[in-house]
């Protein structure tokens, strides 16, 4: 199967992808967009996700997947590689909780959509924006800092000594975590499970500075 994927190489959510097809060893033609220039408000692309977000995961017959968590489940469930979920149950449900601290905690009210917003109507500066994303992170952070730290279940990675889905999000919020100077150092296991990550071709490959748009 061929796929094509619209991407930004700066949007954690793509970064989050393109780890997950990396990690299963997934090839895909990439399609790079301009958030900030409405390259995703065309018609063409509105055809694909009426919501005008990437990441878009395009199949061979034309039709798309989208919404990153949703797409990076439905690659465990139909393509062949390494599991990005695990077996059990319990497993499972661990791995998905840590994910969702990231995606669903942090990244909607740190998209660029809610910091265009908070300027456009709040008049918040650069040093508000920034000021609200520091204390979303780190409201998130500390918590997760915690479970990780403390659950005999975390190993090299967030979930055991194979990378999943929890880490791919925990790496693309990282490397966006810098963009705003936030220093993961505070966070002693969130910092070595990042490094461990970066150290892998199929995390390395997938990082915002690495792709044909982030040049």
């Amino acid at each position: 199967m061929t796929f094509r994927l619209h991407n930004f190489f700066r949007s954690s959510t793509s970064t989050r992808l393109r780890a997950a097809l990396n990690l299963k060893g997934i090839e895909y033609d990439y399609v790079a967009y301009a958030l900030r220039k409405g390259e995703t408000r065309t018609a063409g692309f509105l055809s694909m996700n009426p919501a005008g977000l990437v990441p878009v995961l395009e199949r061979e017959d034309g039709s798309a997947l989208v919404q990153s968590l949703a797409i990076i489940e439905w690659l465990d469930e139909t393509q062949p590689g390494p599991r990005l979920l695990p077996e059990d149950p319990d497993g499972r449900a661990r791995v998905r909780a840590l994910a969702y601290m990231i995606a669903c905690e942090i990244h909607p009210l740190n998209n660029l959509r809610v910091l265009n917003r908070l300027a456009d109507q709040f008049g918040a500066d650069e040093a508000a924006q920034k000021a609200w994303f520091h204390h979303w992170v780190e409201t998130t952070f500390e918590a997760l800092e915690v479970m990780l730290a403390q659950d005999s279940r975390t190993g090299r990675f967030c979930h055991g000594d194979t990378p999943g889905l929890a880490d791919c999000c925990l790496y693309a919020q990282v490397w966006n975590n810098r963009r705003f100077d936030i220093n993961t150092g505070r966070w002693p296991t969130i910092a070595r499970i990042f490094d461990a990550l970066d150290a892998l071709p199929a995390f390395r490959d997938a990082a915002p500075p690495n792709q044909p748009d982030g040049a």
